[in-house]
């Protein structure tokens, strides 16, 4: 593993943990003024900057509260000169939500850019499977 992948995994090792003790701040951290992410619940359309972005968060913490877990279970890095980006598998669900689909994981990419010589996430996806059997949506 190269010392950028290195970088890259803590960065987003520390997210994870940060999300999990629903610390806001050190969720924020390490993300780009002009972050776009596109996220479970609406807007469908995504959000865009570092203030919407923050607004996402402490309705995803009340709903953690319930017990749920936030845990990585598998976690991908490519790394670029100035660009990189990540994909990883996440354990996320209330323990009843878990227990009736134990197979489901959110999926999670990351698009990074160096900044004054430090990564920082400027793109964010979650999503999970749809499950519904149905493929007309396609």
């Amino acid at each position: 593993m190269t010392l950028e992948e290195e970088e890259i995994r803590g960065l987003i090792t520390r997210w994870a943990d940060a999300v999990h003790r629903c610390d806001l701040p050190a969720v924020l951290a390490d993300h780009t003024d002009d972050i776009v992410m596109f996220d479970v619940p609406p807007p469908h359309e995504g959000v865009r900057g570092i203030d919407a972005y923050r607004s996402t968060w402490p309705p995803f913490f009340d709903w953690q509260a319930q017990g749920a877990s936030f845990e990585i279970v598998s976690l991908d890095i490519t790394v670029g000169q100035d660009i990189a980006f990540a994909h990883a598998l996440l354990l996320c669900g209330t323990p009843e939500e878990l227990a009736a689909h134990p197979e489901n994981r959110l999926r999670l990419t990351l698009g990074l850019r160096r900044e004054d010589n430090r990564w920082m996430v400027a793109h964010e996806h979650h999503s999970f499977a749809d499950t519904s059997g149905s493929a007309t949506d396609l």
